[in-house]
């Protein structure tokens, strides 16, 4: 299994987080299961080898798309193939959505529209082009031209309560909402719908998932002690502890730090 990272150009840095591709042989007969978990952000996802289905509580399947967007999300979904496989994704703050875009980040949370769907024919040719490059630095070179000229013809400027959604990254998720407003020198309220815009979420939930996340990274520090990571992230209630990581994982702590949690094999190194 190989994951690679990527960083964004000097432009687009204040709208991509990082470019990333996961590639890996799976053995004839046997299944790769990815588990997507809650995210603040946003990712544009490309799969050039291979293809996945997304898998319900039922055990029923549906076609992931070729390319999509990833938005926004509160709940974790499962996805499944029996191939080896090539994705290549570009992780954009949420922001990105309406100022590349020109839609609200709400129009979609909880929802991953194909790219053609969204684009027309520039989203179709976005994915040929992806899918028939030879290697992931070219495809950077093609996500990166494509968001650039996005960027280029958008009028839209970023209000600057955006900051905030950076301010709750960087705090994970510990900071008051009404501290937030306070500072964008706005009623809790009016504060509320702006960011709601912007980042697909209320700024509440959004936070939650934030320290969520935050949380998650303990595994990969090798923390397994789980009243430590409860007091280190926030948590100074084991309920809301366990709910959030139930809600946004579908795992318990205990389940998701001491076993093999599916869609982190390759996270932490």
């Amino acid at each position: 299994m190989l994951y690679q990272t990527f960083k964004p150009s000097i432009r687009l840095a204040p709208y991509v987080r990082f470019f990333w591709a996961l590639e890996a042989d799976v053995a004839r007969g046997e299944e790769f299961v990815h588990r997507s978990m809650a995210d603040g952000c946003v990712e544009i996802v490309f799969h050039y080898r291979a293809s996945f289905d997304e898998v319900d509580g039922n055990g029923n399947r549906t076609f992931s798309p070729i390319s999509s967007i990833q938005a926004q999300s509160t709940a974790f979904r499962r996805f499944s193939t029996n191939e080896s496989f090539g994705i290549f994704g570009a992780y954009l703050y949420p922001y990105a959505i309406p100022r590349l875009f020109a839609y609200p980040a709400s129009d979609f949370t909880n929802i991953s529209p194909d790219l053609e769907s969204v684009f027309g024919s520039e989203g179709r040719l976005l994915e040929e082009q992806m899918i028939s490059s030879f290697d992931n630095e070219a495809r950077v070179e093609i996500v990166t031209r494509f968001l650039e000229n996005k960027l280029s013809i958008s009028t839209r400027e970023l209000p600057t309560i955006y900051h905030a959604i950076h301010s709750i990254l960087d705090a994970a998720g510990d900071i008051r909402v009404v501290e937030l407003a306070s500072e964008h020198g706005l009623s809790t309220r009016q504060f509320e719908r702006k960011f709601k815009e912007l980042a697909g979420l209320n700024p509440k939930l959004y936070s939650r998932i934030a320290r969520f996340q935050a949380a998650t990274q303990h595994k990969f520090a090798g923390v397994r002690d789980l009243t430590e990571i409860a007091y280190a992230c926030g948590y100074y209630d084991q309920s809301h502890f366990i709910n959030d990581f139930r809600q946004f994982s579908g795992y318990t702590p205990k389940e998701y730090f001491w076993s093999t949690a599916e869609g982190t094999q390759y996270m932490g190194s």
